[in-house]
């Protein structure tokens, strides 16, 4: 389960704006913005949410923890080009 801050931070990481993620998941800019303002596990449809989380990870990020311990990312970069 995904936290708001865990997409806060994803998006940041990303530099990705609500726009963005909104666009590249298909969940309304609307929507990323409210996910994002709520506190712990957004109240969102299970779908919105596994949506903008292949949005994500797809990017390169990886989600650790859990809601309850340590809700956190981890940043999967590309190799540097040659």
């Amino acid at each position: 389960m995904l936290t708001s801050v865990q997409i806060r931070a994803a998006r940041s990481a990303l530099g990705w704006s609500a726009e963005d993620l909104g666009r590249i998941s298909g969940v309304s800019r609307r929507t990323v913005v409210s996910m994002e303002a709520s506190e712990g596990v957004p109240s969102a449809n299970a779908s919105t949410l596994e949506a903008v989380r292949k949005a994500l990870e797809a990017a390169g990020i990886e989600f650790i923890g859990t809601p309850e311990d340590r809700p956190g990312i981890r940043i999967s970069l590309p190799p540097p080009e040659k």
